[in-house]
């Protein structure tokens, strides 16, 4: 059995530790009638037909290293069908024609929302696919959580702690800029796990006006400092009310680096209080990957590999009630999860007296 194994989109904690999981199982279970390929940076190996055969000694010793082993790049899902420019067919037709030609019993790809569509497309197209969950945004469908996610707010987490002594130093709001463009999952979490005062994420638009009234609130009750978690993809409240053509302009338009800068500005002028922005940035995804993620990739690593030795295919592990299970593609590709305005997590940060920006 040929086995062709990817990691595509952007890197996170977990990707070395969720390879190895499936190659040793396989390694295991199925001996020398498993030959494993590594295909280099995502999806663009597999268009180039760009791969290596792996060996067991390969996998050994990569528990606990970040990033990827195998690299990774991003190829856009509506690049697909395109044609390329160095011959007439389209990137889909020609990592169908790797696949053919190489004889792959199946591809193992890690990845996120993007990912998953073109592994559901390849399915489609008579490819046997089997993936699992990786992002720290923790935004897929079909898994109540994605590895990756677990590390990033140990990360986010340990960078608001931080903050907190320098903001009481100087009795100053700080803005932290939490990754997570469209989902706040890694916001809320790491918010409420280092003592934020004040939440927001994509899914509640902010007023600025609020937020100035909540950190005005603290000031009057002797509290020397505030601390905002702010997602990288957090919208104001006029904002979603445009179109969204109104809206790209609008943020094409903007004259700051990013959202916590200018919300930094509007809060300045509401209060007249210093601001500071912190912006962890890519840290959140880099280093190796935290206990819990390493279990976990694990976990989907081990039922990636019984899936493919029972021929079980267009499936994507997951995690559903503290169980490994297999969810088809099609439920999948496409859909994104988002954190419910009123659901339990975030009533949770309301009655521990949080601002939520709105």
């Amino acid at each position: 059995m040929k086995i062709g194994m990817l990691t595509s989109g952007g890197d996170c904690q977990g990707l070395n530790s969720a390879l190895r999981g499936v190659a040793k199982t396989l390694y295991n279970e199925l001996g020398s009638t498993v030959t494993i390929y590594g295909i280099r940076d995502g999806y663009r190996g597999l268009i180039e037909a760009d791969y290596r055969q792996m060996n067991p000694q390969d996998f050994s010793d990569i528990l606990t290293l970040g990033g990827t082993i195998l690299g990774t790049s991003r190829q856009p899902f509506k690049e697909m069908r395109k044609i390329t420019e160095d011959s007439e067919e389209t990137k889909l037709e020609k990592m169908l024609r790797t696949v053919d030609h190489e004889g792959f019993d199946c591809l193992v790809i890690l990845g996120g929302n993007g990912t998953h569509k073109t592994a559901h497309l390849l399915s489609q197209h008579g490819v046997n696919v089997v993936t699992l969950p990786k992002t720290i945004d923790n935004d897929l469908w079909g898994t109540e959580t994605t590895f990756g996610f677990q590390s990033a707010i140990n990360i986010a987490s340990t960078v608001i702690d931080s903050i907190h002594s320098t903001a009481f130093s100087h009795s100053r709001v700080f803005i932290v800029e939490v990754m997570g463009h469209k989902a706040g999952w890694l916001t809320l979490y790491a918010g409420i796990a280092s003592g934020a005062d004040i939440i927001v994420i994509p899914e509640i638009p902010y007023s600025a006006e609020k937020i100035a009234q909540a950190i005005e609130k603290r000031e009057r009750n002797g509290k020397r400092f505030s601390i905002l978690a702010v997602a990288e993809g957090a919208i104001s409240q006029e904002e979603a009310a445009m179109s969204k053509k109104a809206f790209k302009a609008a943020r094409e338009q903007m004259p700051y680096p990013s959202i916590s800068y200018r919300i930094a500005d509007e809060l300045k002028a509401l209060t007249g209080q210093e601001i500071r922005v912190t912006i962890p940035g890519h840290y959140q995804r880099g280093g190796a990957p935290c206990p819990a993620d390493r279990l976990l990739t694990t976990r989907f690593g081990v039922a990636a590999a019984q899936l493919i030795r029972q021929k079980k295919f267009g499936y994507m592990v997951a995690l559903q009630s503290n169980h490994i299970v297999p969810v088809p593609l099609s439920e999948v590709a496409g859909k994104l999860k988002t954190v419910p305005p009123d659901g339990e997590i975030v009533r949770a940060a309301r009655a521990l007296g949080l601002s939520m920006g709105d």
